[in-house]
């Protein structure tokens, strides 16, 4: 289902992952772009079919004029680029969304670049001109993409993983076996220990954090546990996206990409477990299943 391998190993590269908002005052070269876009176009396969292509928005050598107007500019300071991405309206839509873009997020890691997802509705933005939105495709999100800025670094690799762990759930809250009141330890998820703390460690909307995974004897099922009262009156969320389910589609990337490093084969369907029903059950998403 992974379209291309890392040069470097996928858990190394989600632990180096972080949110750059702070970029060298440089565009790409010409070689890099040309990496980049190489990349985006190798990758489309998704966990349920979306139709997604995405496009490197880049500045110029001469400046960062070409890119002015794209409106994102007091989120992040000094983007050289962008990856915009667009889907076309289906079922999965946003998960398979999440899904590539994470896997995309990954290979700018692996090149030594910064990323920082943007959410929010770019449908009828300066973005969705660029790369000539057509009317069934929705574009939910862009990552910038550049140069780290040397000043703002993240500090050394075990100081900012130990961060990173303090900032995400633990895994009684996160993570299930049988049912939603058995949280799983890592001994018994054995060789699944290592995607799901790589689940964990996923970035998400406001560091929501809202995936759920429930180990039984027919899968591993990822549930969405949706945050109260998130993006009421954004009108981003209810008309042109779902923020968390691109989250969810993050996390089956993060799960994905390591379990194929560990020899860990399986695929993405829709097998959800006979469950009691309960007031503030989450919402089924979409489960692993072993081959």
């Amino acid at each position: 289902m992974l379209s291309s391998r890392f040069s470097q190993p996928a858990t190394e590269l989600i632990q180096k992952r972080f949110s750059c908002r702070v970029y060298q005052r440089r565009s790409l070269d010409a070689q890099k772009q040309q990496r980049i876009t190489d990349i985006i176009s190798s990758l489309s396969a998704t966990p349920f079919n979306s139709h997604i292509r995405m496009k490197l928005l880049a500045s110029s050598e001469q400046g960062h004029h070409n890119l002015r107007g794209l409106g994102t500019y007091g989120f992040i300071k000094n983007p050289p680029a962008f990856i915009a991405g667009a889907v076309r309206k289906s079922v999965k839509d946003m998960e398979d969304f999440g899904y590539l873009m994470e896997l995309a997020v990954l290979h700018m890691t692996d090149l030594g670049l910064g990323t920082c997802w943007l959410g929010g509705s770019f449908t009828h933005s300066s973005f969705a001109k660029r790369i000539e939105l057509a009317d069934e495709e929705l574009l939910p999100a862009v990552i910038a993409v550049g140069y780290i800025s040397e000043e703002h670094y993240p500090p050394a690799d075990w100081v900012r993983q130990l961060a990173n762990a303090r900032s995400r759930h633990k895994w009684e809250y996160l993570f299930f076996d049988g049912s939603f009141t058995q949280p799983i330890s890592r001994e018994t998820a054995g060789r699944y220990a290592i995607p799901l703390e790589m689940v964990r460690l996923a970035p998400s909307a406001s560091n929501k954090q809202p995936w759920r995974v429930l180990r039984t004897d027919t899968g591993w099922h990822f549930y969405l546990q949706r945050t109260p009262g998130y993006g009421k009156g954004l009108a981003s969320l209810v008309v042109h996206g779902d923020l968390q389910r691109i989250d969810m589609g993050i996390a089956m990337c993060h799960f994905a990409v390591t379990a194929q490093e560990l020899g860990l084969t399986g695929h993405w369907q829709i097998n959800p477990p006979e469950l009691p029903v309960w007031t503030g059950q989450p919402e089924y998403i979409a489960s692993w299943v072993e081959e």
